[in-house]
């Protein structure tokens, strides 16, 4: 009873819209003064522990990376070399659009960003080159999600915290998922242009490939730092975004591409970004602990091995439940508060827990493409002038393929671990 008035609570100030950070700490407050057995200070002590963690600290430092990638134009020169590289391909700003994505996905780390960065500038180029508007909206939304599923993968820090996994090892099991993603929604661009014949892709300024080639190669190491340095066992996954982020900042002062205004004004969003995303995790720490306390974990448990005893029904359950999670909450406070839920059920089933967090995460950022949250949605409407209404018109259809790579990450585990097995040997 006292932990279902905990979760009513909690969706009565969401859709208050009261920010979500205070919608999970003010029903906290309230069991912590009505509680005889708890102190404000032991309430403030595990409100704190949540941020107590050294994986925590990569959070900042991938951000700050997308931040100075989008500022520095390094987004701009990886969408130059594509634009070169696949001009003559029937389709080509289609591909364009998800393999930008797909390499910019190394150093932001999130759909928004992603969304951000890309969208303002991909829209309009293909509108312009005949593409309609709605699947131009659609494919740079669905094609966002890569961000938080390749890493460096800011969702998947916040699982390995609180699900006591290796980041490393998720960073390694969601590589292949993320390829599928691209992979399907690259073929709905194929079948796009093969329905719209489209015109080839003009030159890009009189670039050459070699030019736009040898501009965007120190770019694309980036991923060989991050990975190769957590591989390699030269960094943890921390001091592989300290060095990441350095490498980007480097790298835009030699393009002579970032000015101090700009730095100034991306360390400005990582602070305000992440000062956000701590407060959520301070909240979610106490929210968590109040429902281990209320043995929350264990009902859930028993109530799903009572409904069936197969690992593909829980597991179906578990994609429904965390869809309609995702439309409410974003990635972040929906993983804090659902990890410690799953995980004991999950273990029960003999899931892996790197295999359900790929899982969890995927079917989250799906969320960021749904109202009545759905971030991305509102991202894509402010930088490209298109009404909400349209760009969730446009965006509907790509759920269908979303959905389908949610189904074969879910049914086929290996795909997400047989990398951490190959490499963390």
């Amino acid at each position: 009873m006292t932990l279902g008035l905990l979760i009513v609570g909690m969706l009565v100030l969401l859709f208050l819209r009261v920010p979500v950070a205070f919608s999970m700490l003010l029903p906290c407050l309230l069991y912590v003064s009505f509680s005889p057995d708890i102190t404000l200070g032991v309430a403030l002590q595990r409100t704190m522990s949540g941020l107590d963690s050294f994986p925590l600290l990569a959070v900042p430092l991938f951000i700050l990376t997308g931040y100075v990638s989008n500022a520095g134009g390094l987004a701009d020169r990886l969408f130059r070399f594509l634009l070169c590289l696949l001009k003559r391909v029937p389709g080509s700003l289609g591909y364009v659009n998800v393999i930008s994505s797909l390499l910019f996905s190394w150093m932001s780390g999130a759909a928004v960003a992603d969304a951000a960065g890309l969208g303002s500038v991909l829209v309009p180029a293909m509108k312009k080159r005949g593409y309609d508007e709605g699947f131009s909206l659609g494919l740079t939304g669905a094609s966002s999600l890569i961000g938080p599923m390749m890493p460096p993968s800011i969702p998947a820090i916040i699982y390995a915290v609180a699900a006591g996994v290796s980041v490393g090892g998720l960073f390694f099991a969601s590589i292949v998922p993320a390829l599928v993603l691209t992979a399907i929604l690259c073929g709905s661009v194929a079948i796009y242009a093969a329905r719209h014949p489209l015109p080839e892709t003009e030159e890009v300024q009189g670039t050459r490939l070699a030019s736009a080639t040898y501009q965007a190669a120190p770019i694309l190491l980036t991923p060989v730092i991050i990975l190769g340095g957590i591989l390699g066992g030269v960094t943890t996954p921390t001091e592989a975004a300290a060095v990441a982020a350095a490498y980007v900042i480097v790298l835009s002062g030699l393009f002579q591409s970032l000015s101090w205004k700009s730095l100034r004004e991306s360390l400005q969003a990582t602070t305000s970004t992440t000062g956000s995303i701590m407060l959520i995790v301070a909240a979610a720490s106490l929210f968590g602990w109040i429902i281990a306390r209320e043995q929350g974990p264990q009902a859930v448990t028993a109530l799903l091995t009572s409904l069936t005893d197969n690992p593909y029904v829980f597991l179906l359950l578990v994609n429904i439940a965390l869809l309609v999670v995702g439309m409410l909450l974003e990635p972040v406070a929906a993983l804090l508060i659902m990890v410690p839920i799953l995980m004991p059920a999950a273990r029960e089933y003999g899931v892996d827990p790197l295999h359900l967090g790929v899982i969890m995460i995927l079917n989250l950022v799906i969320g960021l493409l749904t109202p009545p949250v759905g971030l991305v949605l509102f991202v894509l409407s402010s930088v490209t002038g298109a009404s909400v209404q349209r760009v969730i018109m446009g965006t509907l259809p790509f759920l269908l393929p979303l959905f389908a790579t949610l189904m074969i990450v879910t049914y086929v585990p290996a795909l997400s671990l047989w990398l951490p097995k190959l490499l963390l040997k």
